[in-house]
């Protein structure tokens, strides 16, 4: 379940946590007083799209962060999708906003939002306030009967979506086999000329890095080749430094006897000296790094054509490899086309079979999953107040196959005796809907492991009675998950097992949004609000002390039940 709730610098919220309980949790406040930001919040840290206008002015950044404390099988389950636990089976997920970055982790180790995703489709189901609204859609329909049928179904649409995939790439081949005379003459020509170009270059992979640092190193040497040259010249040549220097030590040879110029006579003496051991170390240079101009050439006009050849043809030597064998498959085809098209036909019509076979068996088993599925809800929607319900998971033949068969699903509902069943977008009003889906919520939960379920204002449309009902079917679902739910509706609070209260106020002149936990005197307080308005009358105490009486008794009855 989870556990705790941490938010900080989100839209109006400074700073909250909460510490969630078992069974039902519900939020209540005022419009707009920020109860949408909470479950918001749960959405933003286990991967939803974040925005940085969602950061409290003035603040740097927003931080979430969810501590799960989910069961055995669950904890089992995400260490087999390696990712980290707590030492005592917790699992933390935080995520932090800032203005320019957004960064998600579980347990202190950073994960994408792929990663996060995955690990929250295990940890709690989140139903939105506009939700219920997909269950207009025949995909979702269809997607809610396919989960209905668990790990068989899955398994059947795993082999239906590999069959159409094989038949939708065969049928690809054939259609790029559909062509003129001409078209393919031109084709075949390419392809010739393309697999001449690429076999005549001879190329290996790794032979481009290898040239390259040849090539790199000879034009280094041929650089300072030229360098050292053009040093030679300077020093040996009529009228270079070699030169200069001896007619300098003859013109201090016919000076006259001095002490000192004969000091800087032997100082031009050593200097003839280092400049001959500095031509001579040149020469020996120049002779052992002997530069080859035509094995230079020939280095750099070898790696300008492998790298021409994968500016065409890919991104390394492997790629064009790759192209060459794909375009002589290709010649092949186009010159033996009767046969090519034959051999895609047989595999055309085996991948069809495969579909066929796969698309029957899923038929079936929908047709039998639809029939508990039928029961199950139906059952559940008489538990909140519908005087007659006829629910059918009907299934419509199409013409075409698709990678999940060729079944469409529709639901149809008769709500009122007498009226015949009809499209759930036919005849479902909002209120009609969100009991709907709070009757697959609780079907759902009772197959799979989830332990927290989410609801953002399931109440939307229903009222009086009905409310009621929907309040006792989530008391009965919170015995065994989870609830954390946000209501404007008295009876559907009254059920709580934990309440908070979430309200707008101003500090230091700035709106911002608290949540706290209420106690018994608070809540009924909060319930006679929510049933009277602002203005808590006597009567609306009363009345809300007689909701919570009530809701103790469902409890009760609940408890005896279960045991």
């Amino acid at each position: 379940m989870l556990d705790r709730l941490y938010v900080k610098n989100l839209a109006l919220i400074k700073e909250a946590e909460i510490e969630l309980g078992a069974g039902l949790n519900i939020l209540t406040g005022e419009t707009g007083a920020g109860k949408s930001v909470i479950i918001g919040s749960i959405n933003l840290c286990l991967g939803g799209k974040a925005d940085r206008d969602m950061i409290r002015d003035g603040a740097e950044y927003a931080l979430i962060e969810l501590v799960f404390r989910p069961d055995e099988d669950v904890v089992k389950a995400v260490k087999e999708m390696d990712m980290p636990v707590e030492d005592d089976g917790c699992i933390i997920i935080s995520r932090k906003i800032s203005s320019t970055k957004s960064q998600i982790k579980v347990c202190g180790e950073s994960v994408t939002v792929r990663q996060v995703k995955d690990l929250a489709a295990l940890l709690l189901d989140v139903h939105g306030q506009h939700e219920h609204q997909s269950l207009l859609k025949a995909s979702r329909q269809r997607e809610l009967l396919d989960a209905y049928g668990g790990t068989a179904m899955s398994g059947l649409l795993e082999k239906m979506k590999e069959a159409y995939s094989r038949y939708e790439n065969v049928c690809g081949k054939i259609a790029a086999l559909d062509i003129d005379e001409g078209t393919r003459a031109r084709e075949m020509s390419l392809a010739e000329y393309e697999i001449k170009q690429i076999e005549e270059a001879a190329i290996t992979p790794g032979e481009e890095k290898e040239l390259a640092e040849r090539f790199k190193k000879m034009k280094q040497g041929m650089d300072n080749h030229e360098m050292l040259c053009r040093v030679a010249e300077l020093i040996d040549a009529d009228g270079g430094a070699s030169d200069r220097l001896g007619r300098a030590i003859s013109e201090m040879n016919s000076a006259d006897d001095d002490e000192k110029l004969k000091e800087i006579s032997g100082m031009l003496l050593n200097a003839e000296g280092y400049l001959s051991d500095a031509s001579r170390g040149l020469r020996r240079y120049m002779e052992d790094t002997e530069y080859d101009p035509a094995e230079y050439a020939e280095t750099e006009s070898r790696l300008d054509t492998i790298r021409s050849l994968i500016l065409k043809y890919g991104r390394s030597e492997e790629d064009v490899l790759k192209y060459l064998d794909e375009r002589k498959q290709r010649l092949k085809e186009l010159g033996s086309m009767e046969e090519t098209v034959a051999g895609l036909k047989a595999e055309q019509d085996a991948a069809y079979e495969a579909m066929e076979k796969a698309g029957a068996a899923i038929s079936r088993l929908r047709k039998k999953t639809a029939a508990g599925l039928e029961k199950e809800i139906s059952e559940a929607l008489l538990e909140m107040n519908f005087l007659k319900v006829c629910f059918k998971a009907e299934l419509r033949e199409k013409e075409e196959y698709s990678s999940y068969g060729k079944d469409e699903v529709v639901f149809t509902i008769s709500l009122n005796p007498g009226e015949e069943a009809k499209p759930l977008s036919e005849v479902a009003s909002g209120g009609e809907l969100s009991r709907i889906m709070l009757a697959l919520k609780s079907v759902f939960a009772k197959k799979d492991a989830i332990g927290t379920l989410v609801f953002d204002e399931i109440d939307t449309g229903i009222s009086g009675k009905t409310a009621w009902k929907v309040s006792e079917k989530m008391g009965t679902l919170s015995r065994s998950h989870q609830l954390i739910c946000i209501t404007h509706l008295p009876q559907i609070a009254a059920m709580a097992d934990t309440h908070f209260l979430i309200e707008k106020s101003e500090k230091d002149g700035r709106t911002i949004s608290d949540i706290r936990l209420l106690d018994d005197e608070e809540r009924t307080a909060e319930l006679a609000r929510m049933l009277g308005g602002d203005n808590v009358s006597e009567a609306s105490l009363m009345n809300a002390k007689e909701l919570l009486e009530q809701a103790g008794a469902v409890k009760e009855r609940d408890k005896k039940t279960l045991l």
